[in-house]
């Protein structure tokens, strides 16, 4: 199984909506977002994917409870978790956060085969233990090349896709 993991993507709903085209490309069947959506119109854009989207809040996702009642009011495909997400991928468990240091503590417990989180909107991949501690950058562009990641969950290969900005 594919899935994506992206983050902090601010609004910026061009590079979401370039990311969703490429991810439908490579028939990704679930995506993982770290927070930092900040309006609920990204979280309807993510909806309209047709792909199961399982979602985090970051530090600067504005109302809170505005976010979540779109998410669970309006919305079919997404789930959104406070702090704290979890889910299985056909046998492969997934966790994801906002901030790295709560991200590391998940990590080093071992449960679970990746661990994702965002924030910092730096790409970065590492092995603790058997767990992959990944964050897959930003989908905004603020810090540099704006993309996200694809993991196969067969071979816990990860790729990082680059969103090629048009001017």
């Amino acid at each position: 199984m594919k899935l994506a993991v992206m983050s902090d993507s601010h609004d910026n709903i061009w590079n979401l909506q370039q990311a969703i085209s490429m991810i439908r490309k490579e028939q990704v069947e679930l995506i993982i977002h770290c927070g930092d959506f900040v309006a609920p119109f990204m979280l309807k854009e993510l909806d309209k994917s047709e792909i199961p989207v399982y979602g985090v809040l970051g530090n600067n996702d504005g109302s809170g409870f505005l976010l979540a009642k779109t998410a669970f009011a309006e919305l079919s495909r997404i789930t959104l978790f406070e702090i704290v997400g979890h889910v299985e991928a056909q046998g492969f468990s997934v966790c994801f956060t906002h901030q790295r240091v709560v991200a590391e503590a998940l990590a080093v417990t071992s449960r679970y085969d990746l661990v994702c989180y965002g924030h910092s909107h730096v790409y970065n991949l590492e092995n603790i233990g058997k767990t992959l501690l990944l964050n897959p950058g930003e989908i905004m562009g603020k810090e540099g090349c704006p993309g996200f990641c694809i993991v196969d969950t067969q071979t816990r290969n990860v790729v990082r896709h680059e969103i090629i900005k048009h001017l």
